[in-house]
């Protein structure tokens, strides 16, 4: 590293924390903590959707995807959009009309805070340990890029992070994000052209090698077990969106901060193709790099943090590090005040202070950093990872949300009962080795499935 890199990153960090500070000077309440005082932009909500969801995983995983096989993560996102656009027609219009601050008080309305308070628990742990999983994978290749400890990478990334979640807000979140997204789409660019530029050749003989190469290829005609076999692919990425964008309140908690439907309706749609053409991007750099190195054998998830290291020259270096440090830190903030939030608002019925709320932010970063430290690396992607741990509860989050459609009433046990058996059968997909896009749908008609019987079992025995 050098000193121009080192000056970069220093600039950033302490940049992203002033704007931070200096955005949420106008939190008051908690409702201004939370959700941005209902005004948010759509367009900077539907950037900061898209940094929060694929911010890590795409700029360490996703590249090193397309290096070592295809462009087959592209197939889930055109799920993506399908399924944001299921979020849109059936559960935002709920969102918006109850003006909820947790999406959990709506079932808190519906079943009884016994309900509420379970599936915020689901979310707290799914979020802590997927989101620590993410965090991890930025850490490691700030390690290789540096040669600084994990531990050392992690609290450079979580301390600058946390001071401005903390006193900034989702206000703060937000605006941060959509910066960070510019930058680190940036660093998506400046790889493409600095292959483009060294690869010998035209650019329509580099793109019919890759094509010859099958290392552009999107969807796979393959075995029903097959989870990159198109049909599971597309139908996995919608259940998986309209669930993580339906029912995780990371997501929904910037929807919630435009104020109104049309907007909100605006940034989550519009997200879908922005995540897809994002996706695209860096798919693309992955290609490239793999000619640019010709196909070199490198350590899986370190692709791309060997090309910074030995194939980009000083000042684009500390750009393109940046850039992952904006992609970790745009995931990080968001889950620290989604956390917060569901904690004041499902946990403690509102009474918490905005002082108090600021205390439990501080408590949920200290919580992410020390699971990133603690957790291990997987044999498989990171991307891929941090999916499957976030698809073993989806699945029994939105048939929750699918449930409180149904005019009619429901017995908190029987609702509890479904819930456990979603994900037990989600859990059951991943432990024999199933497809793992299939955990999300099955999961959710279990839990519905069950839910239906054990209520009928109920009424019966009170008859």
């Amino acid at each position: 590293m050098s000193s121009i890199d080192l000056t970069i990153i220093v600039l950033f960090l302490i940049f992203s924390a002033g704007l931070g500070l200096w955005l949420g000077r106008t939190n008051k309440t908690t409702s201004d903590y939370f959700l941005g005082g209902r005004d948010l932009s759509w367009p900077m909500v539907m950037l900061s959707i898209v940094a929060t969801e694929t911010s890590v995983l795409t700029f360490v995983s996703i590249p090193g995807l397309a290096y070592r096989e295809d462009w087959r993560f592209l197939s889930l996102a055109f799920g993506f959009i399908l399924g944001r656009v299921l979020v849109s027609i059936f559960l935002l219009g709920d969102y918006m009309q109850i003006g909820v601050t947790s999406i959990y008080e709506i079932l808190g309305k519906r079943f009884g805070s016994v309900v509420q308070r379970t599936a915020s628990g689901i979310f707290l742990i799914t979020r802590v340990l997927a989101d620590g999983v993410r965090f991890l994978a930025t850490a490691v290749i700030i390690q290789v890029v540096t040669g600084w400890s994990l531990p050392v990478s992690l609290l450079i990334i979580g301390i600058p992070t946390t001071i401005y979640t903390l006193f900034g807000g989702l206000r703060s979140v937000v605006w941060v994000d959509s910066f960070q997204f510019g930058l680190y789409l940036f660093g998506g660019l400046i790889v493409v052209g600095t292959c483009l530029s060294h690869i010998d050749g035209q650019y329509f003989a580099i793109f019919s090698s890759l094509i010859k190469e099958g290392k552009t290829q999107i969807f796979h005609l393959t075995g029903i077990t097959d989870s990159w076999m198109i049909g599971n692919a597309v139908i996995g990425g919608m259940f998986l969106s309209a669930a993580s964008h339906g029912t995780d309140h990371m997501m929904v908690q910037r929807v919630l901060g435009t104020g109104n439907l049309k907007t909100a309706r605006k940034a989550l749609i519009g997200s879908g193709f922005l995540v897809f053409f994002q996706f695209l991007l860096f798919l693309l750099a992955g290609s490239l790099m793999y000619l640019y190195m010709d196909g070199a054998s490198i350590e899986k998830d370190r692709e791309f943090a060997f090309f910074i290291t030995h194939h980009l020259p000083v000042g684009i270096r500390g750009i393109i590090i940046a850039g992952v440090l904006a992609a970790a830190m745009s995931t990080l903030s968001s889950s620290i005040n989604a956390l917060s939030s569901s904690t004041v608002m499902d946990w403690m019925q509102q009474k918490g202070s905005l002082l108090l709320a600021r205390w439990i932010s501080g408590f949920w970063a200290v919580v992410l950093i020390t699971v990133a430290m603690v957790i291990d690396e997987s044999d498989e992607a990171v991307v891929m990872v941090g999916l499957q741990i976030a698809s073993v509860t989806y699945g029994g989050l939105l048939g929750l949300f699918i449930l409180a459609k149904f005019d009619r009433q429901f017995h908190q046990i029987s609702v509890i009962i479904g819930l456990i058996a979603g994900v037990a059968t989600a859990l059951a997909i991943k432990v024999h080795g199933l497809p793992w896009v299939w955990m999300i749908p099955l999961a959710s008609a279990v839990m519905v499935g069950v839910t239906f019987i054990t209520n009928l079992f109920i009424d019966f025995e009170k008859n």
